[in-house]
């Protein structure tokens, strides 16, 4: 049956018609990731937990509103499963003009909830219907457009090509940062914080326009229609991805050795090194969005050059190699990062730590007010952003620097970390320091690229056509959905409960290893062509 499409997909588009499918397709995969990350470059500034999720305590505050970014991956797979169903079965173009649609509109409407100040509960509740929206729209999304321009692809040219969709998914973050920098550029900060917060998810409507005008101009995919008219399309592609020969293997080999290692690598990359600079290393808001999408946008070239290299030297080597680096030069990445964002504080943690004794210390991030006296010294520690350690004592004491504190009221602590040479004020970095940022980021990104450049590609290659857009979507949208998408919440809550501003690298660790164990063995090394299938080839 595979042999079948494949013949009849022999003729290849034309180099004009390439170009169009590679832009349509890429440019509509940045808005739509666009729609999906606006909410978590603004949860990083912390204005989404005000607006929607006051709760008296920021710690709290600043959980929710990632557990609301969390929420719309957490619908992901639903999402993969319904519009993998009509992509398999209506087609692949018709399908992501409606998911970039509803993506579209829900982004916008978040734009226009009114805050919690003002309608109560009911603004909390919105937003989250509207993150569930979007997640749906998101998780038919990347599926279609990803095997939209690999079915286009000449043998030996698959991963060069979809290598453009995936550097799309980080354009996208670094529209938002584009975007939302230019809308604070040319207007007060009291209009920004007030309303203007808000225009970015409007904005979404214009890139919404430009994406549909663009996406009618696609015909089908060759490999569809072809398959349409033969007759060839599957009846039921959702349970035919579980019951086709050898397909479980793949799915899972899909979930948890690429989607989950690749996905929190990229998270790590993006998200928790913005959250990192401006929350723990009180760097600047706008100059950390700065050096973050600077970044970003610099190691954009990642993601093609391991794409195309993929087509090379197979999907496998890329993505096993980055998964080690990962391994190896995580931490050491981020104390670089740490070091360089403000030097001050990162000196005064090593000179004078902050230890914190008592007969229990118990310490919970989602308590508006902590049980006791020892609970509420961490939890001023935790929201300044200062790393401590816990330590269990007959008497609850605070020592910075070995030397006692005698009066442990907030303004106490205060005065006592200013005299220890703890700078709490917001700091832009230097040049050098900037530089040694951005050194850190172009690493972080190349791992990124190495280990996501390819999988466009390999996950097409990897499963039946007849089934593909399902069997790749459920899979990608799990394991991004849930290791992926809960990765700043859980990162964030072990950071809080440890009083290590590093602690929560380790939920990347952990993640990146098993992927390595189950790539390395589950994972073979085909460079087929998605032209119609080739299922034995990959796992």
């Amino acid at each position: 049956m595979a042999t079948t499409v494949a013949s009849k997909a022999a003729a290849s588009p034309s180099a004009d018609d390439i170009r169009l499918v590679i832009t349509a397709s890429s440019l509509g995969t940045i808005f739509e990731w666009y729609d999906f990350f606006i909410y978590g470059t603004l949860a990083a500034s912390g204005i989404i937990g005000r607006a929607f999720f006051p709760a008296g305590n920021e710690t709290v505050q600043t959980l929710l509103a990632w557990a609301g970014f969390a929420v719309g991956f957490g619908f992901r797979p639903l999402g993969a499963v319904i519009f993998g169903f009509l992509g398999d079965r209506l087609g692949r173009k018709y399908t992501f003009l409606v998911t970039i649609s509803l993506m579209g509109l829900a982004t916008a409407g978040v734009g226009l909830v009114p805050s919690a100040a003002s309608i109560g509960l009911a603004a909390p509740a919105i937003v989250i219907l509207l993150r569930i929206l979007q997640g749906l729209a998101l998780g038919g999304e990347y599926g279609g457009a990803a095997i939209y321009v690999a079915e286009h692809a000449a043998p030996g040219k698959s991963g060069f090509y979809t290598s453009f969709i995936q550097a799309s998914v980080a354009g996208g973050f670094i529209l938002s940062i584009a975007v939302v920098l230019g809308m604070k550029s040319v207007m007060s900060d009291q209009i920004w914080d007030d309303w203007g917060w808000r225009l970015p998810f409007i904005f979404s409507l214009v890139l919404l326009a430009v994406s549909l005008w663009m996406r009618f101009k696609l015909a089908e995919s060759p490999v569809f229609a072809q398959m349409k008219a033969a007759g060839e399309t599957a009846a039921n592609p959702f349970v035919e991805s579980f019951t086709f020969p050898g397909n479980l293997k793949r799915l899972f080999v899909a979930l948890f050795g690429i989607a989950a290692g690749l996905t929190v690598i990229w998270y790590t990359a993006m998200f928790t090194v913005l959250s990192f600079l401006q929350s723990t290393m009180r760097v600047d808001e706008t100059a950390a969005q700065l050096i973050v999408g600077a970044g970003a946008a610099a190691g954009l070239f990642w993601f093609v050059l391991f794409g195309w290299l993929s087509d090379k030297v197979g999907r496998k080597a890329p993505i096993v190699i980055g998964y080690a680096l990962t391994l190896l030069c995580l931490f050491p990445i981020f104390w670089v990062i740490g070091a360089a964002a403000n030097p001050g504080l990162a000196e005064a943690a090593k000179r004078a730590p902050v230890v914190v004794s008592g007969p229990h210390c118990r310490y919970s991030p989602f308590d508006k007010v902590q049980a006791d006296t020892c609970g509420k010294l961490l939890d001023y520690f935790s929201k300044k952003g200062v790393a401590y350690k816990a330590v269990h004592a007959p008497a609850t004491v605070v020592t910075i620097g070995g030397l006692t504190v005698d009066d442990e009221s907030p303004a106490g602590l205060d005065v006592a970390l200013a005299a220890a040479g703890y700078q709490l004020d917001k700091v832009v970095p230097s040049v050098g320091g900037v530089a040694a940022i951005m050194g850190a980021i172009m690493l972080l990104t190349a791992l990124s690229g190495m280990t996501y450049g390819p999988v466009a590609a390999l996950l097409a290659e990897l499963f039946p056509a007849r089934i593909r857009y399902s069997s790749m979507s459920i899979p990608y949208h799990i394991g991004t959905g849930y290791f992926g998408g809960f990765l700043p919440f859980i990162s964030q809550y072990v950071v809080a409960r440890t009083g290590n501003p590093y602690a929560g690298l380790w939920y990347t660790m952990a993640v990146v290893a098993m992927a390595l164990l189950v790539t390395i063995f589950g994972l073979g090394d085909g460079r087929g062509h998605a032209d119609g299938g080739n299922p034995d080839q990959g796992a």
